[in-house]
């Protein structure tokens, strides 16, 4: 016994203290997820068209459930019943629904809402009756006896009386807590993270294929690609392996592998996509973008032999290697390249950044849907540069220093406003980090510039620089370190986000939200803070592993974020998580997806990313989580005897 309490520990214990710490006060629904406001209002409990959490759908079974009730009483109880019959249905469209039926505390939820002592009290007996309608639970109509009203209020009774109908619709605070979710994320303006995938090695890039499947595809610094399913299970074979052909080492920090992949916009019928990796050795090293297709055998796999190199770049040190691919809405390739690294840009008298030559710091942009083979790429007729003597025609803008993390802005999806524009995350020097929007023909300032600030006098004073564009937003060092790009959420779970650039910061793990005041012109910017226990709990967590190392998107436009705990291509510490917003989603009708079905061939491993709960598990590995919880409360019992809970409590919140 004592060995198998040993191999639960930690997911036990750690389920045992979210237990613990959950406080109540914020809304929750009895699925665990924040309420919404209903795609259409509500016909039966209209209280709640605004905000809470019924469907239509629900609500329309709710009212059979009302019609079927009221039919089964005696007509002079229905004047007398209806009211209450309603009301207490109703209470499961409540924004504290879990609350009400007290499954929070308990992970069960009772046949009837708490009701407070005073309402309970005073409804008729024979309403009483009809409200035991609501339960087929035959133990439970069993016991509730409406010759007895007080046994009946007495089964009512949850943990947290706060929470009883109707004290609850008239509780201010509680009023208070509703507007804030309607109105901000999180009331606090918090997020939490659904943990999806663990133990990877340094994850660089996660993106979706863009063809209807909603798969993902995750790569690892070292160079291997593995697809997952919607529900995040694994397909074991690699969808792609570079891992022989990479230049990366284990070294903390080192920023050479695999850095990028991006499939065509019309993947779906061509089967092309393309990759930013480093090749060579530590002398002479190089960044390669190539395209690849998919087997004839496998939807699931790369075929290896297909690669055709469209560029390969030298680089003079070992890091500032750019490395990410993307699609512009115009349907053309862009890459982003750093300045080959050291400080400084110390190429030659201008840097690579400002060297036109050079395809260094910069964004350059491809036609890979030229009419023949005779070359790799085209070069697009309208870059900005095309014909002008000495400057490289790829190129679409300059001045970068190294960009980690681009994206391309899906727009509003009622409007369109937005759509189409670049953001990128670039990371300083040695005071500023920024965020910048790219343009066509822009010139980004590196290496005169840092964020606003002169860095190369020299340099600044001249004339071309005198109109280079500033970024959008910058942040000191003194807040962090290294940038890490993110995305324009504009999704559909969770309405408070849109119009929200999200990003964060490598060095310190902060996340920020970044929106456009379209009148005045500028962005606002904010430290995204973290849900506590009492807005992130059942399966979503306010904890997250240090180092971002990347954002990505999933085909319907919900982001998430990729990090590791140490950053080194030795070390499985890395983890996917989802962002979650805890206080407000979208009508869960209004988000569903069609997936269209892909054929898998080999093995799939289940997602275990997600500590399992005593309902998934065999009865006998549910009693002995029993046993071994009871014998952890005996253990805590002593250990707060001995004023210990909370170095406990400390250890486990810093866990993963």
């Amino acid at each position: 016994m004592a060995q198998v309490c040993d191999s639960l520990r930690l997911p036990l214990f750690a389920g045992v203290f979210a237990l613990l710490m959950t406080a109540h006060g914020h809304p929750q629904c009895l699925d665990f997820m924040p309420p919404f406001e209903p795609a259409e209002p509500l016909s039966l409990c209209q209280e709640y068209s605004k905000f809470g959490c019924c469907t239509r759908e629900q609500d329309h079974e709710l009212k059979k459930q009302y019609d079927e009730i009221l039919r089964s009483l005696p007509q002079n109880s229905r004047t007398k019943c209806e009211k209450h019959v309603m009301n207490i249905l109703c209470q499961e469209c409540s924004p504290y629904a879990s609350h009400l039926y007290d499954l929070e505390t308990t992970q069960v939820k009772k046949p009837l809402p708490g009701l407070c002592p005073k309402y309970c009290s005073s409804i008729p007996s024979e309403c009483i009756n009809a409200l035991l309608s609501t339960t087929i639970d035959p133990s439970v109509r069993k016991t509730l006896s409406p010759s007895d009203p007080q046994k009946f209020c007495e089964s009512t009774k949850i943990t947290d009386m706060d929470y009883c109908y109707p004290d609850i619709i008239t509780n201010e605070q509680f009023s208070n807590d509703i507007q804030k979710a309607i109105q901000g994320t999180g009331g606090e303006e918090c997020l939490c993270f659904k943990q999806l995938v663990v133990g990877l090695r340094n994850p660089t890039v996660l993106v979706h294929a863009g063809d209807g499947t909603h798969r993902i595809f995750i790569g690892e610094q070292y160079g291997k690609v593995h697809v997952y399913l919607p529900d995040f299970s694994k397909i074991d074979t690699p969808f792609l392996d570079l891992s022989k052909n990479i230049l990366t080492s284990t070294r903390r920090g080192d920023e050479r592998g695999f850095l990028g992949m991006a499939f065509h916009p019309d993947y779906k019928q061509n089967n092309r996509l393309f990759v930013y990796y480093s090749i060579g050795d530590d002398k002479h090293q190089k960044i390669r973008i190539s395209e690849f297709r998919i087997a004839s055998h496998d939807p699931n796999q790369v075929d290896r032999a297909s690669e055709k190199v469209l560029l390969e770049l030298d680089e003079p040190a070992g890091n500032h290697n750019g490395g990410q691919l993307l699609f512009g809405t115009d349907g053309y390739l862009y890459a982003f390249t750093g300045d080959g690294g050291k400080a400084g840009d110390p190429w030659g008298k201008r840097g690579n950044g400002q060297n036109m030559s050079s395809l260094l710091g910069k964004v350059i942009r491809l036609d890979i849907n030229h009419p023949d083979d005779s070359v790799p790429y085209a070069v697009p007729n309208d870059n900005p540069f095309v014909g002008q003597p000495n400057i490289r025609p790829e190129i679409y803008a300059y001045g970068q220093r190294n960009s980690w993390r681009c994206s391309v802005d899906r727009g509003d999806p009622e409007t369109g406003e937005g759509r189409g524009r670049i953001f990128c995350g670039d990371v300083g020097q040695g005071k500023w980090e920024e965020v910048d929007i790219i343009t066509k023909g822009g010139n980004y300032g590196w290496r005169a510039f840092e964020g606003f600030e002169c860095f190369d006098k020299n340099l600044c004073k001249t004339p071309e620089l005198a109109n280079h564009i500033p970024p959008i937003h910058v942040y000191s060092h003194s807040v962090g370190k290294s940038i890490t790009g993110g995305y324009m959420y504009r999704g559909c779970l969770f309405p408070n986000l849109r119009g929200q650039y999200i990003y964060g910061d490598f060095w310190t793990g902060l996340i920020f939200s970044l929106t456009e005041d379209a009148k005045k012109g500028t962005w606002n910017n904010r430290v995204v803070c973290v849900g506590g226990d009492d807005t992130c709990n059942n399966g979503v967590r306010g904890l997250y592993v240090p180092n971002i190392l990347s954002f990505g998107e999933d085909e319907a436009g919900e982001l998430y974020m990729l990090a590791t705990d140490y950053a080194s291509t030795s070390h499985e510490g890395g983890v996917v998580y989802r962002l979650v917003d805890p206080s407000r989603r979208a009508d869960p009708d209004k988000c569903n997806k069609k997936i269209t079905p892909v054929e898998v061939l080999g093995s799939i491993a289940l997602s275990s990313a997600e500590t399992p709960s005593v309902g998934s598990m065999s009865p006998s590995v549910a009693v002995l989580l029993v046993v071994c919880l009871l014998a952890f409360m005996k253990i805590s019992h002593l250990l707060l005897k001995r004023s210990a809970f909370s170095r406990v409590k400390k250890v486990e919140m810093t866990k993963l």
